[in-house]
């Protein structure tokens, strides 16, 4: 009796990924794309441009210049109504009461055992309006939810806003092109409302690059999205801005985090370390969502923590090049899995790679040695400080 034998395919490197109308587009897909996406990921539901040329191409074009990026997957969830404070400030760790109208903050949204839900920019637009610009998990049910049960005024819904980020050195010259001087008094972590032509727009002086920048909200997105995106893009020709993905090299190098890969939503804030404990505010009698567990975890310790790392050996790649599809497993000198790389990366001005990894606290101190299986194979590897560049963050705050 003869066997018949299943051929199998060559696995794919590079699948493609379908464009079909199940996965949401961006108020801004059909213009971004025709520079020449060359990757997507999906984020918020929505299709992400990640890669136009080559992660080593628009990390320099990052640093050295100005960028253009698609960022319309920040969902913006508002929250809005008489309650809106006291909604938003049960909804996350730090105390609003130090976010004025026309302010900025990185915040934590924390479940009832502590974990990171999301860590969204908040805006805060009115005295009873916030918007939280998402990263990618579905807060707005979340927030939905809560305000159900909650017995306070207060409406949450996706409003049509959308952002662009304008990142690099020469990120002011194309926004005074774009809005005069007075873009260049809003401070870090402030915005400011604007008129671009007949466009309603919230500017602020935010990004996920670690570079001077910009983010520019617009209102009524879904009408006017690409006629922005042009506007913008044709003030940067002048200046040669170049249209590029989120660079992970340069978040990677100035501590920047992503959700669903450093944190999630069984990380607490304080394994996260890099000095954000600060965004767990146990302020006064305030009640909010995980106080009792945070306030438990930070009187008892963490076990584990999130730590800079020096990888050895081979270039690792560049996050968003298909190099890292999982994590690498992280062990000690004796070969027992201790933890995981979250994020690695080839940094191209250090010459060296890096990234973060979730270890045990024991194993957490600067200079102990590690092994790490990367996809380039076992490598020795040792913790080091963290953020890798600009630890005070002076760049953006520039």
């Amino acid at each position: 009796m003869s066997q018949v034998i299943e051929s199998i395919e060559p696995t794919r490197e590079a699948p493609e990924i379908l464009l079909y109308p199940r996965i949401r587009k961006s108020p801004f897909f059909y213009a971004s794309r025709r520079h020449g996406v060359r990757k997507y990921s999906v984020y918020n539901h929505h299709y992400h441009p990640r890669l136009y040329t080559d992660p080593v191409d628009e990390y320099w074009a990052l640093v050295q210049g100005v960028t253009l990026w698609d960022v319309g997957v920040e969902r913006q969830i508002e929250i809005a109504g008489p309650d809106a404070f006291a909604f938003t400030q049960m909804l996350v760790p730090r105390d609003m009461r130090q976010c004025k109208v026309g302010q900025c903050k990185y915040v934590f949204v924390t479940a009832p055992d502590g974990g990171i839900i999301n860590d969204p920019v908040l805006l805060r637009i009115d005295e009873d309006r916030f918007w939280l610009s998402l990263a990618d998990s579905d807060v707005m049910l979340w927030c939905q939810g809560l305000a159900y049960h909650s017995g306070m005024d207060v409406t949450i819904r996706e409003v049509d806003v959308a952002p662009v980020q304008v990142q690099g050195p020469k990120a002011k010259q194309v926004m005074i092109d774009l809005f005069g001087e007075r873009v260049l008094e809003i401070p870090y972590y402030h915005l400011m409302e604007a008129t671009l032509d007949d466009m309603s727009v919230v500017v602020s002086r935010t990004g996920y690059s670690g570079e001077i920048g910009y983010e520019i909200y617009l209102r009524d997105a879904s009408r006017h999205g690409e006629r922005l995106w042009q506007r913008v893009f044709e003030a940067g020709r002048p200046h040669q801005l170049q249209v590029i993905g989120p660079c992970h090299i340069r978040r990677i190098e100035g501590g920047i985090l992503a959700f669903g890969c450093d944190i999630w939503y069984d990380t607490n804030p304080f394994e996260v370390g890099m000095g954000y404990d600060w965004m767990v505010d146990l302020r006064g009698d305030d009640d909010f969502i995980g106080r009792a567990a945070l306030e438990r975890i930070k009187a008892e310790g963490v076990s584990r923590k999130l730590v800079g790392v020096e990888i050895e050996g081979p270039n690792v790649g560049y996050f968003t090049d298909g190099s890292m599809i999982d994590v690498f497993p992280v062990y000690d000198t004796a070969g027992e899995r201790i933890g995981q790389v979250t994020s690695a990366t080839h940094s191209p001005r250090q010459d060296r790679n890096i990234g973060y990894a979730m270890v045990p606290t024991a194993h957490a101190e600067l200079g102990t040695p590690l092994r790490i299986e990367a996809n380039t194979g076992m490598q020795d590897a040792v913790v080091v400080p963290k953020p890798f560049h600009d630890p005070s963050k002076e760049i953006p705050k520039g």
